[in-house]
């Protein structure tokens, strides 16, 4: 996590940020590194730095080049001097390799200052008398100590004073226009000293651990590298991540962690079409085992800790996982343990279940919310006591889910022998009713929610459509889809409430509570190109003509091409959160979402080829 710059915009910008606890708690160890060239003149700095009211050093004004792949690499020019700088994360390893390589035909001598800290993610830090609590000086290696954790500094070659003291008042440009604390003060430990001939290289590991070897340089990547599937896979795998106890998909970099809902929807890209499909079982399998009264917790919780259930579509999403998971592999261990967890949240959902989830006995609709100001759908920004998108009742996207889930569940039963009688008499009424009360014909789309009515233009009707036994078929799905298509559809993403709509919003910026009443009305959402894309071949792409379904395929690939530009923009090598419902379509939020990429490529390996 950083910038082309080198300055650091977030609180949560660091050189080495530890999952400290593995995969969720995270540590940022060491922020940043004053860097300094001289030869004959005064040194220059080639580090860059915000402070309030200025930059310093300002090396960025030096920077000649930069690439982001395997490795981040930096090209700062000083006359004829040339210095690279790379930086290399270590697989499965809280620690990184740092390279100063002098590519100039003088000798320099290179001074590194690290700045460190021991904060947690969602902090800041500031000066204080106890910090560290111990630092210790060996040969080649420095060791900064507090609370239990150490930060390993080895940096063979280097001449090392250890003159010590505080950089005050860091400013994070990102966290002032969120409103936030954007300071913070950081403990240079030493100095380090190299003298660097023509091709000679100066190497530091940081780490949370003893022993760390310095990973071997990498060859340049080609300027133009890969196809847009294998940049897709690459950004998706990224959320992927293993512990010693359990597997897991993180939601966002840098500040989610790995939440029940974006866990299931970013699974069959993340996981199924990047060939990890025994992973995907062992997630599910446990997610199964948190859970309570026929839900998945909102969030996976470690042992001791207290998980919550907040969420009407996380399990949903759940069912829909274990049906992609068999399909692309049969496993009968994991699909009769499944089938039993299916029937469970058949049980619970049918006589209700908390937060007033609860099927209709009426129309076999399911309904949520009742009672409560949770927001249990995926649209759940809520300011103090203001819901800003009121969703309880029926949503379209949640009774499209319910439906799907059941003939997810008929399909394994049948494919175990088992009865399956129950869900298809289910899911045959809820389809019934779905057809008869949720289209709004004046103005040729689906209602958002029923009982109460939400006839807002919204884009969770496409999430039905693009399921794979979905009720929302036919002529009145392709005309919505029509809609969908010219009031929601931008180059980037869906958004999330159609231009004409009351409480339109075209921009996400602003202070947090500005964001929040922001992120579900208008705001574009890139998870929801796959789901526009997969709704639009699977209602239109199947006419039956060659011609017509490659014109369909074609504008598939169109749609999410787009993809090319998103994962070099704001978070480089992955795709935003979200982006703003006017043009030009700005990124914001989170730089790194999973279920951004997942869907793109989920998409793009079912629906293009």
């Amino acid at each position: 996590m950083g910038t082309v710059s080198g300055i650091n915009t977030r609180r949560y910008h660091g050189l080495l940020v530890a999952a400290t606890i593995p995969p969720a708690t995270r540590m940022v160890l060491l922020e940043a590194m004053d860097v300094f060239v001289q030869t004959t003149s005064n040194p220059v700095g080639i580090s860059s730095n915000q402070y309030p009211g200025a930059i310093y050093p300002q090396g960025y004004l030096n920077l000649t080049g930069f690439s982001a792949g395997k490795q981040i690499s930096w090209c700062y020019e000083i006359g004829k001097d040339v210095v690279e700088a790379t930086l290399q994360m270590q697989e499965r390893k809280n620690a990184v390799t740092i390279r100063y390589q002098n590519k100039g035909p003088n000798p320099i001598q290179l001074t590194l200052r690290p700045l460190v800290c021991h904060k947690f993610y969602h902090s800041n830090f500031h000066e204080s008398p106890d910090y560290p609590q111990a630092l210790s000086f060996s040969k080649n290696s420095t060791v900064i100590t507090n609370a239990g954790i150490s930060l390993y500094l080895d940096h063979p070659g280097a001449k090392r004073t250890p003159v010590q003291g505080w950089y005050y008042r860091f400013e994070h440009q990102r966290e002032v226009e969120r409103g936030l604390d954007p300071r913070d003060d950081l403990f240079c430990p030493c100095e380090l000293l190299y003298e660097l001939k023509p091709g000679e290289t100066a190497v530091l590991v940081a780490a949370d651990e003893k022993g760390i070897k310095a990973l071997p340089p990498l060859l340049p990547e080609p300027r133009e590298r890969h196809d847009l599937e294998e940049r897709l896979t690459q950004a998706a795998e990224l959320f992927f991540v293993k512990t010693k106890n359990r597997s897991s998909i993180i939601a966002g970099y840098p500040w989610f962690t790995d939440w029940g809902r974006d866990t299931m929807i970013s699974l069959p890209g993340a996981l199924l079409h990047t060939g990890h499909i025994a992973d995907a079982r062992n997630i599910l399998s446990d997610f199964s085992h948190q859970m309570f009264q026929g839900l998945i917790p909102n969030r996976f919780v470690e042992s001791g800790e207290q998980p919550a259930y907040n969420t009407v579509d996380a399990t949903l999403w759940f069912v829909n996982c274990i049906y992609r998971t068999l399909e692309m592999e049969w496993h009968r261990d994991f699909a009769t343990k499944m089938m039993a967890c299916m029937r469970d949240i058949f049980e619970w959902h049918t006589k209700g279940t908390l937060y007033g989830i609860k099927v209709d006995p009426e129309d076999g609709l399911l309904t949520q919310g009742e009672g409560t100001d949770l927001q249990l759908t995926w649209m759940d920004a809520k300011i103090g006591d203001w819901v800003v998108t009121p969703r309880h009742g029926k949503p379209v996207e949640i009774n499209g889910l319910w439906v799907n889930a059941m003939r997810c569940m008929e399909w394994l039963a049948d494919k175990l022998g088992q009865d399956s009688k129950q869900f298809k008499q289910a899911a045959e009424k809820a389809e019934k009713s779905f057809t008869e009360k949720f289209w709004y014909e004046a103005h040729g789309h689906y209602y958002d929610t029923i009982d109460p009515v939400d006839a807002s233009l919204r884009p969770n009707q496409v999430i039905a459509m693009a399921l794979k036994f979905s009720p929302a078929t036919g002529p009145h799905a392709i005309k919505a889809l029509k809609v969908v298509a010219k009031e929601l559809l931008t180059p980037v993403g869906l958004r999330t409430l159609g231009p004409n709509e009351p409480g339109y919003k075209g921009q996400y910026k602003g202070t947090l509570p500005e964001l929040d009443a922001a992120y579900h009305q208008g705001t574009v959402w890139p998870w929801l190109l796959g789901q526009y894309v997969s709704a639009l071949v699977k209602l239109t792409g199947r006419s039956g003509t060659i011609d017509s379904d490659l014109k369909v395929r074609r504008e598939a690939k169109r749609l999410l091409g787009e993809a090319k530009e998103m994962l070099i923009y704001y978070g480089v090598g992955g795709i935003a959160e979200v982006y703003d419902g006017d043009a030009p379509h700005q990124p914001n939020g989170c730089p790194f979402q999973a279920w951004s990429a997942s869907e793109i490529l989920r998409s793009w390996k079912e629906d293009c080829t």
